[in-house]
């Protein structure tokens, strides 16, 4: 009996410490992993966004398109694989016009766009957000012949426009105004291209009227002109400045605007550093077009990874915006574009 009596026991122990083991904590095996906080966006990320930005993301983002907005585009995704080593981003410069087709073809998840959206392809599905600002600039070789006058007095818009729209202006001599026979050369871009309907439009006129030997992408124009010491043409400011030192690039030289047409130019009109540039776009002085708001467009509303990229590029990413040499945009902007994406 007493027997009995010491095997009921340890049945008893042995059963009630397997039950404790049962009911437990154990590890699940479907818990997310740790990541680093990060800062709160100035533009006001809201609860739910800071929740997903510490989830564990995963998969591939595809951009492609304008040169404008391609070192910009680079800095977000580097930033932000860092942050989610699971995602990919891939990106690709091609112009804007290739961007718009590789979106709304389905190509890829994000088009960098450096130009206005056209209304027939918004019916298509684009559907823009805005994401920072940056501007076109003319530039001639640094060994043109009249470069002396052209800083100092710059050029006007009218002139811009003879030489691009109309070819009534055929000499350095006539730009400047004084009696140099030395002959233009003008560039311009052979591709769809965000600077070139960006240039036009502050010319008055379209991209296709646009004059001038047609050379394909931002650098190819680039080099072109500090090739020809008679040559003329326009880039992206980020292409035009060395990004580390903010002068121009070698071999060439920035045309400043004469916008209050008075033949010289003022203090505030002088963009010959990308750092007096930028303060020329903040205050105004500096036109618009050819200032501009640069975007990301997708196929209707953004959703999954890309979504959260962008809302990322909104909020947080965009403290990486005056380091690379963008500008910000303001903060009811952003807020109005992040709203886009909710």
């Amino acid at each position: 009996m007493k027997a009995k009596f010491i095997v009921i026991i340890l049945i008893t122990v042995i059963t009630s410490a397997l039950l404790s083991g049962c009911i437990g904590n154990p590890k699940s095996e479907t818990q997310p992993t740790p990541t680093a906080a990060t800062t709160p966006a100035s533009s006001g990320a809201t609860a739910v966004q800071t929740a997903a930005s510490s989830q564990e993301l995963s998969g591939t983002i595809t951009l492609s398109g304008a040169f404008a907005l391609y070192p910009m585009a680079v800095r977000w995704g580097d930033e932000f694989t860092k942050l989610h080593p699971n995602v990919k981003v891939e990106i690709s410069a091609g112009g804007a016009g290739k961007g718009m087709a590789d979106t709304l073809g389905g190509l890829v998840d994000i088009g960098m766009i450096s130009r206005d959206v056209d209304p027939s392809e918004i019916k298509k599905g684009a559907y823009p957000i805005g994401v920072t600002k940056d501007a076109v600039v003319a530039t001639v070789n640094a060994k043109n012949p009249v470069l002396n006058d052209l800083l100092s007095k710059g050029v006007k818009k009218k002139t811009f426009a003879s030489l691009y729209l109309n070819g009534t202006v055929n000499t350095w001599g006539d730009v400047v105004g004084t009696g140099n026979k030395a002959e233009i050369h003008v560039y311009t871009r052979s591709d769809s291209s965000g600077a070139s309907d960006i240039w036009a439009k502050y010319l008055g006129g379209k991209q296709e009227s646009l004059k001038g030997t047609g050379v394909y992408g931002d650098p190819g124009l680039l080099a072109a002109v500090q090739k020809d010491p008679l040559g003329i043409g326009y880039n992206n400011y980020n292409y035009a400045f060395d990004m580390k030192t903010g002068q121009p690039v070698s071999g060439i030289q920035i045309i400043p605007f004469d916008v209050n047409e008075n033949g010289i130019v003022d203090p505030e009109e002088n963009i010959s550093t990308k750092e007096k540039t930028i303060a020329a776009i903040k205050s105004g002085v500096f036109p618009s077009p050819p200032a501009r708001v640069e975007l990301f467009v997708t196929k209707g509303k953004p959703t999954g990874i890309t979504s959260e990229f962008i809302r990322w590029v909104l909020t947080d990413g965009q403290k990486y915006v005056d380091e690379v040499g963008y500008i910000e945009l303001p903060k009811e902007y952003l807020d109005g574009e992040l709203k886009k994406v909710e």
